[in-house]
């Protein structure tokens, strides 16, 4: 594929990200998160729940859609570097599938568990929706850190593919998402408090305008193209 065309599909899964990955943890999974006792109500909102599981996987999807388009690419740049990116997308597309599990099992045991003990089904309830929090902690909470931020920010700050200014976002972006998430790992700052939303801000800014819309609008920068090809001949 031309360069400037892996530019602009990136741009567009990096947007797909977003796309799915904030409706369900904003809107579609707020009935089984936000309500302890959905496991055991008569008419829950099911469907609203599933669509928000369907999202995730296209989330997943495009997760690693971003590694296998842009793989050409980095690992012109630096090939170890570039298989570690491929490998922290993978580990946080992992958490992200255990998080549909725990959320699909709370659903499943709602619809067929009538009839069950109500203390015990809000005791899974209530670990599943735990194990769902903590997903959410160890893999966008903290490999997205590791992955689109460290790794992708230092490949492109290195290759000038984007602006060296613009690729610092994701060089600042990334420890602060893992400190954020080690922050709340260990207690010391409230997982979705003011403190990990703010940590979260220019990971945000990183993805979303140079991994997005940049990429989309402009593409890679070719004169550095021109130079990564002139490095393999």
């Amino acid at each position: 594929m031309n360069p400037q065309t892996i530019a602009r599909v990136t741009g567009v899964l990096f947007l797909i990200t977003f796309a799915t990955s904030i409706p369900p943890f904003v809107y579609h999974y707020v009935p089984v998160l936000d309500d302890p006792r959905y496991i055991v109500g008569g008419g829950g909102a099911d469907t609203r729940v599933l669509t928000g599981a369907f999202l995730e996987l296209i989330l997943i999807i495009a997760n690693i859609g971003t590694t296998v388009v842009l793989w050409p690419v980095l690992k012109r740049v630096n090939e170890i570097l570039a298989l570690g990116y491929v490998t922290a997308r993978v580990v946080e597309c992992v958490f992200i599938a255990v998080g549909i599990l725990s959320v699909l099992t709370v659903v499943t045991l709602r619809q067929e568990a009538a009839g069950a003990d109500a203390g015990s089904l809000l005791t899974a309830g209530q670990s599943l929706v735990a194990l769902k929090d903590w997903t959410f902690q160890l893999g966008p909470g903290f490999f997205v850190g590791v992955g689109n931020g460290l790794m992708l920010g230092y490949l492109m700050y290195t290759s000038r593919l984007v602006p060296r200014a613009m690729a610092v976002l994701g060089l600042i972006g990334g420890p602060l998402i893992i400190a954020s998430g080690v922050g709340v790992l260990f207690g010391v700052i409230e997982a979705g408090g003011v403190v990990q939303l703010l940590a979260t801000i220019p990971e945000f800014f990183w993805e979303l305008f140079v991994l997005g819309i940049w990429l989309i609008v402009r593409g890679f920068n070719p004169s550095a193209v021109t130079r990564l090809q002139r490095e393999l001949q």
